[in-house]
């Protein structure tokens, strides 16, 4: 019999599990309203499934892991749900023939019944990590349907902002050469977060904001969209074949000058860091300019310290729907003085997607490691639509560096001081 200290933390975590469920799932529902059949089904872009399919595999992927391999139930739904709702059972062109609506909404609905019930008896000493990775996987499938959504009605609104956007300092932040401790060990997190390991760095400077529209646009008229100076030999390759002239987001209305530049694939990334004489950060130093406590030699799960993420420290989850000025959350800057790390716009960073050292996968391979395959690029921080479950300063996303339907911007760096 556990002893009573170990049953009360049990206790605890059951509780906040299913408040994180709760909530979550409350988030994911409401991306749905007023949602037409059309755009249920609709496959909006080549590399992304359709919405419909994203919120029937949530509900797949809970049944599997915790009923049927958790609780040992045997699958009792529609056997062509299997097929329909894996990740590996369809290829994404042919998931369009969905059920309605409703019909999903209801398998989800009896699923997670079965699941709250059984989390009362979960022997969560064994489980805790999955029923939080369970989490993190539908808050990034709900981003994805957020981003799909977008991808079918792609011009911007600006937000109203409740009170006035201080005027963030311009220029970079210089971080200091020395030692940090890189990753995340809590039980939230990821496989490819893990382990904790400590990493040198040289002195470098880091952009306290990320680019913004104004500044992105000083290249645009510049030419650099047709000007094979500023791209890598891969990048103008690509730009060959994708024939862009501006951002997938891109708004030409004033109001957006001061927001992060939104809808760029990593090679117009590096393009304009090249144009203005920097480079893109690698993920260690992004990193450590992210949660790096240089006072107490620690690290942080997020820049301003332990508390989860709330709507005055970031701009997530949906509180205002698109990207805002950069510099409207001071509550959220990083030790080193940095803004704007965490929300508002995914961040692509120099490195390229790989397993730390004695990496072992979590809860199985094909969720991390197969992308360990030196072709995708990484993504700090999180958008305006992550939700505070899959945003901390340790948290790693990857692509291919040819996308740009992803809430995706950066920051520059730099080896030298620079304005």
């Amino acid at each position: 019999m556990p002893s009573p200290t170990i049953a009360n933390d049990i206790g605890r975590s059951r509780q906040i599990i299913r408040q994180r469920m709760e909530r979550c799932r409350s988030l994911t529902l409401a991306l749905f309203a007023g949602v037409d059949p059309e755009t249920f089904c609709r496959q909006a872009h080549p590399d992304f499934s359709p919405i419909g399919w994203h919120l029937g595999h949530i509900g797949f992927t809970e049944a599997r892991w915790l009923l049927q391999q958790g609780a040992g139930q045997p699958d009792a739904f529609p056997a062509q749900y299997q097929k329909l709702f894996a990740a590996d059972g369809l290829p994404k062109q042919e998931r369009a023939n969905l059920p309605p609506l409703a019909e999903i909404q209801a398998y989800l609905a009896t699923i997670r019944a079965q699941v709250l019930a059984y989390l009362d008896l979960a022997p969560l000493a064994e489980q805790e990590r999955l029923w939080r990775w369970l989490v993190q996987h539908e808050s990034q499938h709900g981003e994805t349907i957020a981003l799909v959504l977008a991808l079918q009605q792609p011009h911007p609104q600006a937000p109203a902002i409740a009170a006035p956007v201080p005027t963030p300092a311009i220029g970079m932040v210089e971080i200091p050469a020395g030692e940090f401790v890189m990753g995340h060990a809590s039980i939230d997190a990821l496989d490819n977060e893990r382990p904790l390991h400590r990493v040198h760095l040289k002195t470098y400077w880091i952009d306290r904001t990320p680019v913004t529209c104004d500044q992105y646009r000083a290249f645009m008229e510049a030419g650099g969209y047709g000007d094979d100076r500023w791209w890598s030999a891969a990048g103008w390759a690509w730009l060959q074949t994708a024939q862009v002239h501006q951002p997938l987001y891109w708004s030409d209305a004033p109001q957006f000058g001061p927001h992060p530049v939104c809808g760029v694939s990593w090679y117009e990334a590096e393009a304009y860091a090249r144009f203005v004489g920097k480079r893109l950060p690698t993920e260690a130093e992004w990193e450590k300019a992210a949660g790096w406590d240089g006072e107490t030699q620690q690290p942080r799960t997020y820049p301003w310290g332990e508390a989860e993420p709330e709507a005055q420290h970031c701009n997530h989850g949906h509180f205002q729907g698109w990207t805002t000025p950069v510099g409207a959350y001071p509550a959220g800057a990083s030790p080193a003085g940095c803004l704007d790390l965490l929300g508002n716009i995914w961040e692509w960073t120099n490195s390229w997607f790989e397993g730390y050292g004695e990496f072992e996968s979590y809860p199985y391979p094909g969720y991390s490691q197969v992308y360990f395959d030196g072709q995708h690029r990484v993504l700090r921080g999180g958008s305006w639509a992550t939700r505070s479950w899959a945003m901390r300063c340790a948290f790693r996303n990857w692509y291919y560096p040819s996308m740009r339907q992803m809430f995706a911007g950066f920051r520059c760096a730099s080896d030298e001081a620079r304005n």
